[in-house]
């Protein structure tokens, strides 16, 4: 059995560039830039971020769960994966404390339409928001993903385990393709429910799991592809060849963030995107973000300059912190608007995304450095039970930090 690789460090900086582009595209919005402008595409798509998180997500929390499947994992890893309890409380204490804490800045320093009631607050506080239609909340609207990703994790060990059968059923590796198969075909997923749900409630079922099961599920593919070079299961191909090129990669994502940022995958400001739309789009951040991921979990990433910089030690101290700059920006932003007198859509880009990004960092330092790094710990203090089933808990806490949520 080969040893496990390394806990990715690289994917610690992507993180950070995801969240900085969301906070750029909520940004050009406040400002009107992402609306209209000459760089109004550029800036609306930066939710792509979000696919980034989607698909690291995926990549981080199916990993284990592939190296089962390939019979990789030691029995301290299969002792890990099947302990439910451990998992769910390492999920709850990443996600919980810093969103919580963005919640009740929200309540207690933004100013909230009369339609507003503690009871929105409570709904987005327990992530459960995106199921029943709500206006929109000050500060906190970004919080959709949390939501979305929250489902991902509770269905997370149902799918793996369903997965897990159809390997075992074929076998070997004609299993493991199987399941690389249905991986890769989860966009089709997400297809079929922005068909079916097009126009239905609005806000609402469009934000489900369903809707971007192929982000996530683009992850888990490059999870088990990766884990499966390793054990030799899928042979050398011409993906190979391009993955030996990071700064390939990076130019087709590049490409197709540009024909993104066309109308081609939708409207820039408010106006509802048509069906077609909404496929290209999701389909294109798709694989723009598998694209952005790819260089990052590839077995030679050291060769490339930019992978070893997202790896390096102050991309990693941002990587760490970018949760807690997804969960705080929206309130930054409109402390920053009030404070200008800033009107939306009037302009002043530049100096809001200064001012937004100048107060998020530190607050998102503060935040992970006395409440969310303090908290995983002491959710790690639990792993009593693992170890004596022989797990090392260093092992489980490298992997649990590794993966995050936005």
């Amino acid at each position: 059995m080969q040893q496990r690789a390394h806990r990715f460090a690289s994917l610690d900086g992507l993180r950070i560039v995801g969240a900085l582009m969301v906070v750029t595209t909520h940004v050009g919005y406040a400002g009107g830039s992402a609306v209209t402008g000459p760089y109004a595409g550029l800036l609306a798509r930066m939710d792509a971020g979000v696919a980034l998180f989607f698909v690291v997500s995926g990549f981080l929390l199916y990993r284990p769960h592939a190296r089962v499947l390939l019979d990789r994992a030691d029995e301290r890893e299969r002792a890990r994966i099947h302990d439910t309890r451990t998992y769910a409380r390492h999920r709850f204490a990443r996600i919980a404390p810093a969103a919580w804490v963005a919640v009740l800045a929200s309540a207690l320093l933004l100013p909230h339409t009369d339609d507003i009631t503690p009871w929105h607050y409570v709904q987005i506080a327990s992530m459960v928001q995106i199921y029943v239609p709500h206006p929109s909340v000050a500060g906190l609207t970004q919080m959709w993903s949390l939501s979305t990703e929250v489902a991902f994790y509770v269905l997370l060990p149902v799918f793996a385990w369903l997965l897990a059968r159809v390997g075992r059923r074929a076998g070997g590796a004609v299993g493991a393709r199987r399941v690389l198969v249905l991986l890769a075909a989860t966009p089709l997923v997400s297809i079929a429910w922005i068909l079916l749900t097009h126009g239905a409630l609005e806000g609402v079922t469009n934000l489900w799991l369903p809707g971007f099961l192929g982000w996530f599920g683009g992850g888990a593919a490059l999870a088990l592809w990766h884990e499966g070079r390793l054990a030799g299961v899928f042979g050398h191909t011409w993906i190979d060849e391009l993955v030996d090129s990071p700064g390939t990669l990076w130019s087709l994502a590049a490409a197709l963030y540009l024909l993104l940022s066309t109308r081609v995958s939708g409207p820039f400001g408010l106006t509802p995107a048509t069906e077609f739309e909404s496929v290209v789009k999701n389909v294109g951040y798709t694989l723009f973000a598998v694209l952005a991921v790819l260089p990052c979990v590839h077995a030679t990433e050291s060769r490339s300059r930019i992978v070893a910089a997202l790896g390096s030690h102050p991309a990693r101290e941002l990587g760490a912190i970018s949760y807690g700059v997804f969960c705080y920006h929206l309130i930054v932003l409109r402390i920053a608007e009030l404070s200008i007198d800033h009107e939306p859509f009037s302009g002043r880009t530049g100096l809001l995304w200064i001012l937004t990004v100048a107060g998020t960092l530190p607050l998102a330092w503060v935040s992970h450095r006395y409440l969310e790094a303090p908290l995983m710990r002491r959710a790690r203090r639990g792993d009593g039970r693992i170890v004596s089933a022989g797990v090392d808990t260093r092992t489980v806490a490298q992997a649990q930090a590794s993966s995050t949520a936005a």
